[in-house]
């Protein structure tokens, strides 16, 4: 299925639309998500905790959105945290100059590139303004930072551009307070700013995001001392290797020298466990490294995860192995002690991120589920059940004659365990037909021969399956069906 099929399940079926939609001034890059879109997300993000945090004894925060000048200015955000822009002369459109050089002539140049190598490019294949055009002038850096002032004479501060830095700048508290041991993993689920030049195609580019970061702190002289990496040694991962992905173990990978050490390939390990459950086709997914331009300005070594869609490859989780680049800038800038023992060595921890991307995951996640079943004139999301915003559907066959009450009834029963949809109305095709589109995995129908010996049918999204089972066994059968791996 296409960008446009999602989108348009997205808005017909409650799962996400534009922000502010109802107002001719509403600003590019921001949506809201309706109520299967929270389900969705909100079970996305408990499978996140399951397989991610509770697996490795991660702790997780929660830290503000507004955050000092000073944080920036130590983190390198304020130096460096920008995109290269061009304006046109004429009409003064103003474009992301890597975007208008790849839309224009196919060529694709780093975004971190030297502001000349763009001009350089613009000026030899006479890249011009698509919306008039004319000329561009010369190539600037635009910083993405959201600026805020606090308080009556507006005290210099800033929207987060990504939850990570309240991790840094807590370190030394929940090192201390959790009695912490190397390595440690702390996370964070919450919303980031970004003042994009061009968002665009609604979740893949947004100015206010959702972000689930892992910042793994360790030792550098142990990363290939973990006893852990057993777990997953046989783990097969795709990573890109000179332009072909290859399936290759995590240990294979290792003995390699494809990734540099057990700790990395431990995380990019359970990373691709974590989305295969997801319901991610792992097929059209793989670990690119990333080259020395493509790198974050704060990354030694960097390993993109990304999946094939119908937009292209799209980056889901930005894997940085960050050395002691934010703990060494903090402790700087705020004349803290960011060391901490490690049996009997005093260490400046090293960090691991894994940084994703939820909205970008969530949309993913509904164009490799989506099909279209032409044999029985449907479409279907087949989320894995445990992802699905609707568990299942109880459905009336008709409201008369006791059906309806009876329904109401076993609906009452369910309803606070699992996410049910009643509905009494319209053809029984129908209903089903909607359950099948918001990717509910089954249905209940409740009918005359129900009243006659307390069975339903039990229909199920994939197969179209239906069997006969007792209420009384209703639960027992969901709650395996629903489980969470």
């Amino acid at each position: 299925m296409k960008y446009d099929d999602v989108m348009k399940l997205a808005l017909e079926r409650g799962f996400y639309f534009p922000s502010c939609e109802v107002y001719s001034d509403a600003q590019a890059g921001f949506w809201e998500y309706g109520p299967a879109g929270v389900g969705l997300k909100n079970k996305f993000i408990e499978l996140w905790r399951r397989e991610l945090i509770r697996r490795d004894k991660m702790i997780e925060v929660d830290g503000s959105q507004i955050m000092s000048k000073s944080v920036f200015e130590a983190s390198g955000h304020l130096a460096s945290f920008a995109d290269p822009i061009v304006r046109c002369t004429k009409c003064k459109s103003t474009y992301r100059a890597d975007k208008i050089i790849v839309d224009a002539t196919k060529t694709v140049i780093p975004e971190s590139a030297g502001l000349d190598e763009f001009d350089k490019v613009i000026t030899e294949k006479n890249v011009k303004c698509p919306k008039c055009n004319g000329d561009f002038g010369s190539t600037k850096k635009f910083n993405m930072m959201f600026q805020v002032g606090i308080g009556p004479e507006g005290e210099e501060a800033y929207l987060r551009p990504e939850t990570c830095q309240s991790i840094f700048v807590d370190f030394p508290r929940l090192f201390k307070t959790m009695r912490g041991k190397l390595p440690l993993g702390i996370a964070q689920i919450g919303k980031s700013f970004r003042n994009e030049i061009a968002p665009r195609q609604s979740l893949l580019r947004l100015r206010e995001f959702y972000q689930a970061e892992i910042e793994v702190f360790c030792n550098p002289a142990r990363l290939n001392d973990l006893d852990k990496f057993s777990e997953i040694e046989n783990t097969k991962i795709p990573i890109q290797v000179d332009n072909e992905v290859k399936i290759m173990t995590c240990k294979e990978a290792v003995d390699s020298k494809i990734i540099p050490n057990k700790f990395v390939a431990y995380y990019l390990g359970i990373l691709i466990e974590f989305y295969e459950k997801a319901g991610i086709d792992i097929q059209k997914s793989r670990f690119r490294k990333l080259e020395e331009k493509e790198k974050a300005f704060y990354a030694e070594v960097a390993f993109d995860f990304e999946v094939e869609t119908t937009t292209g490859w799209l980056e889901l989780v930005a894997c940085n192995y960050r050395a002691d680049y934010d703990l060494s800038g903090h402790a700087t800038k705020s004349k803290e002690k960011f060391e901490v023992m490690d049996n009997d060595e005093k260490v400046l921890p090293h960090v691991f991120e894994l940084s994703m991307g939820i909205d970008r995951s969530l949309y993913t996640i509904l164009e490799h589920s989506l099909r279209e079943d032409k044999e029985n004139d449907r479409t279907v999301l087949s989320l894995k059940p445990y992802l699905s915003p609707i568990h299942v559907g109880v459905l009336s066959l008709v409201k008369k004659d006791g059906l309806a009450e009876k329904t109401d009834e076993i609906y009452l029963k369910i309803k606070r365990k699992y996410d049910v949809f009643l509905d009494h109305s319209g053809a029984i095709g129908r209903r089903y037909r909607r359950l099948d589109e918001v990717g509910a995995p089954y249905a209940i129908t409740i009918d005359h021969q129900t009243l006659q010996d307390d069975t339903v049918t039990l229909r199920m999204r994939d197969s179209m399956e239906q069997n006969r089972i007792k209420v009384s066994e209703l639960d027992e059968i969901l709650s395996k069906k629903t489980a969470f791996p």
